[in-house]
């Protein structure tokens, strides 16, 4: 078991938890960009948001939804900002939400990356088509 957050789950590494339940923990970020920052894990070892089966997805994203209200109560937030990167930036390979405490004027400025635009308007349209393709094959996945 190398994995930084089964090793967590498992309490065989320090954290600072503020949830556990058979679906999830939630421990502080030990580097955070505000404190209150929140890691949200699943329990079972699951690498990716698409590898978390669909049984599993409703009850993870409660806890998320939950966690997510006491942060913001908690640390006096305005709000707050719930990501996950999946595989690329993702720092350790389990799937992880971050919940990161906001206020106005707190330093941080929207997204973490530069945006950009379509190179015309046949671009969106083209790839919307994508999608919705891989929705309509994925259906039948699912």
């Amino acid at each position: 078991m190398d994995c930084t957050f089964c090793l967590i789950v498992a309490g065989r590494l320090p954290s600072h938890r503020v949830h556990e339940d058979g679906v999830a923990v939630a421990f502080l970020d030990r580097r955070p960009l505000f404190p209150g920052h929140v890691l949200v894990v699943p329990r079972r070892h699951t690498g990716t948001l698409t590898e978390l089966t669909p049984e599993e997805t409703g009850p993870f994203f409660l806890r998320v939804r939950r966690i997510t209200g006491a942060v913001e109560r908690g640390t006096g937030a305005a709000g707050s900002f719930v990501a996950a990167n999946n595989r690329v930036s993702q720092s350790v390979p389990h799937l992880h939400v971050h919940i990161v405490p906001r206020n106005p004027r707190d330093g941080l400025r929207g997204f973490f990356w530069p945006r950009g635009r379509y190179a015309d308007e046949e671009e969106p349209a083209r790839i919307a088509a994508r999608l919705r393709a891989e929705l309509g094959a994925g259906a039948e996945a699912e």
